[in-house]
């Protein structure tokens, strides 16, 4: 065989690896190059027939989409070089002047892509919503309806599910302007705020992705972090804003969001009841494990549905400092806490009821268990709000004070 044929298969093989050699990155962007997006804040436009002029991209007159709808979308875009790296750079306030680590852009539009592209017009570097972390909403935009800011970041693929959608109470772009002095950036501040409000159990770990999904169920609704701001920097998780068919019907006490978590077995637990216990005064203790069962019972052609939660606490406080905290006083807490706790859960159950928001997922264990009669009797979302308001639901908790401090005798 002649030498040069004995070689090319070899020099085949050789050409198409020098090529992933040579390939570079022919399509990088710096980072430098792109207008980071940490957080979004979506508002109802104040004053919609005054605005419809100002950011006019994407539609030209006379503009059949009526004005009364619009929103103002602000948007905190991280200014490179200047986002604390570390833990020595973090802290002091948001900044004053050109030390600022963010910029802080409001635009209106008729929807969230249309106010987006008008976002594009006024700033150089291309938008990218990779690092986008918190998304707040106005409850005024919620109680209307969630569904064309849903389509738009489920449609977006640069959205992350892991980023936290939030409802405000008021204003929403007052979140990506709060100067809180233990972070410069705002949204992180945000952020680690709910990041470490998960960790401590005062809410569930409830992604925009896992309010997508939920929602997509039968027989389940979402909910989201309630928010507001206290004396212009403290921001406080007010409770649980609550959703029927992608709108806002009512918002729980912070409490109830224990309650919760507590019917769906989520832990670890954070919250700590007061409760006034006979003969004993005040106590507060504070919840460390929660365990629940739901039970499904067909009675009478129909589902009835029993709760069985059991709570695990530790004594922290009581009122009087004479009390003796024995075991005689310390059933007679855990009686006590147990009364009060399956009543802040009845109660919060039907609260639900009354909204026709079914956060527990109630209607999923009856598809699950009992097709037949899904199948039969329900087979839609919308008939399963009208049957989940008057669904028969049975409460029975249990509380173990395992841990009493010093003061025990």
């Amino acid at each position: 065989m002649h030498p040069t044929r004995a070689r090319l298969p070899l020099l085949l093989l050789t050409v198409p690896l020098l090529s992933l050699l040579l390939a570079g990155c022919w399509d990088q962007q710096e980072v430098e190059d792109r207008a980071l997006i940490l957080g979004m804040a979506i508002d109802r436009a104040v004053d919609p027939g005054s605005l419809e002029s100002k950011d006019r991209v994407n539609h030209l007159e006379p503009n059949p989409i009526p004005a009364d709808k619009m929103i103002r979308v602000t948007a905190s875009i991280a200014v490179p070089g200047r986002i604390p790296l570390g833990p020595g750079e973090g802290g002091g306030g948001s900044g004053q002047g050109t030390t600022k680590p963010v910029w802080v852009v409001t635009v209106f539009g008729h929807t969230v892509n249309d106010a987006l592209n008008n976002l594009q017009q006024q700033i150089a570097d291309p938008k990218f919503l990779i690092h986008l972390r918190v998304i707040v909403v106005s409850e005024e935009v919620a109680y209307d309806t969630l569904e064309h800011v849903n389509d738009y970041f489920r449609r977006d693929s640069e959205v992350r599910r892991r980023t936290w959608l939030l409802i405000s109470k008021g204003e929403a772009a007052r979140f990506l302007n709060v100067a809180p002095p233990l972070e410069r950036v705002p949204t992180l501040y945000v952020l680690a705020m709910l990041d470490k409000s998960v960790e401590l159990g005062k809410f569930p770990r409830d992604y925009i992705g896992t309010f997508w999904s939920t929602q997509s169920k039968q027989g389940q609704e979402g909910y989201l972090p309630y928010v507001d701001i206290r004396q212009k920097e403290n921001i406080l998780i007010g409770g649980m804003a609550l959703f029927r068919n992608n709108k806002m019907v009512g918002t729980s006490e912070p409490l109830e969001i224990g309650a919760f978590m507590s019917v769906k077995q989520m832990n670890p637990g954070g919250y700590s009841p007061l409760v006034n216990v006979p003969g004993i005064g005040p106590v507060m203790s504070s919840t460390t494990l929660r365990k629940s069962r739901i039970d499904l019972e067909m009675k009478n052609g129909s589902p009835r549905f029993k709760v069985m939660i059991y709570l695990e606490q530790d004594l922290e406080e009581k009122y009087f400092e004479d009390t003796v905290i024995d075991e005689k006083a310390i059933s007679k807490i855990e009686e006590a806490t147990g009364k009060e706790v399956n009543k802040i859960i009845n109660n919060f159950i039907r609260k639900t009821q009354r909204m026709k928001s079914d956060i527990f997922g109630f209607g999923e264990y009856i598809r699950a268990k009992e097709h037949g009669y899904w199948t039969a009797r329900i087979g839609s979302k919308e008939k399963w709000e009208d049957e989940y308001a008057d669904l028969p639901i049975e409460v029975q908790c249990t509380v173990r004070i395992n841990r009493t401090g010093m003061q025990y005798r």
